[in-house]
């Protein structure tokens, strides 16, 4: 098991509940790939460097967890195919 860093951008016309309920989605996601998240932490909705999908705004989440190098690759595919995923990445935490 390996500590990462996930840092997800979401559209920013989301509302409270769908926020919070892909996040949730996410975690479970990890959770189901044998990993467990340590913490979330919202950075909220900040400008971006240029425009995504027609959005100049976005919604940051950063998730710290741990999980088997294997299924990383497993949880971008997930984040890649979900809608209101405009970004993501996934590193190793220092």
């Amino acid at each position: 098991m390996r500590d990462y860093e996930v840092v997800v951008v979401l559209q920013p016309d989301l509302d409270d509940a769908s926020l919070s309920g892909l996040v949730d989605k996410i975690g479970s996601w990890i959770n189901d790939f044998g990993g467990k998240v340590a913490k979330v932490d919202h950075w909220g909705k900040r400008k971006l460097a240029y425009p995504i999908r027609k959005h100049r705004e976005g919604f940051y989440v950063l998730l710290n967890a741990q999980m088997a190098p294997s299924s990383v690759r497993e949880l971008e595919r997930n984040l890649q195919y979900t809608e209101p995923i405009l970004r993501y990445l996934v590193t190793i935490a220092a």
